[in-house]
């Protein structure tokens, strides 16, 4: 585990950047409470191509319009039951992204999901950020 100076410095919002869906600049608001990072999306179709599963999705940000009406399209890397901050549980796919965030590439895995009655397309949670950045929630855009 990295020491607290190792790890950088991250306000509570926060741009990332998804080369591979070709997306860039989406606000990501930071939750410390989620451990699944998740990307809000409607549209949500899997189907089995040779063997393996793909999802089809629409990106839903409304201050980037350009998104929502493309069509993306990702390999599934699994499907898990997972517990909203509302206390319903829902089965949803996940999908591995190559990701620019805060400065650094990774690799994030998002839960595809509609977030129609949240405020910021993605949400970042604890799984991503264990171990490398700390979350100072009075700053914003610090990267």
């Amino acid at each position: 585990m990295r020491s607290t100076s190792d790890k950088q410095k991250i306000g509570r919002l926060e741009k990332i950047d998804l080369p591979e869906l070709d997306i860039f600049g989406l606000d990501a608001k930071i939750d410390t409470g989620a451990y699944t990072s998740s990307l809000h999306c409607h549209h949500i179709e899997t189907e089995v191509r040779d063997g393996v599963m793909w999802v089809s999705f629409n990106v839903l940000d409304p201050t980037h319009p350009e998104y929502e009406e493309n069509p993306y399209r990702a390999k599934v890397h699994r499907k898990k039951l997972v517990r909203s901050s509302n206390g319903m549980t829902e089965e949803r796919v996940i999908i591995k992204q190559k990701t620019n965030f805060a400065g650094r590439k990774g690799v994030i895995q998002l839960s595809l999901t509609d977030r129609s009655e949240m405020k910021y397309p993605v949400l970042i949670g604890r799984r991503f950020l264990s171990g490398k950045y700390l979350v100072d929630v009075s700053e914003t855009y610090l990267s």
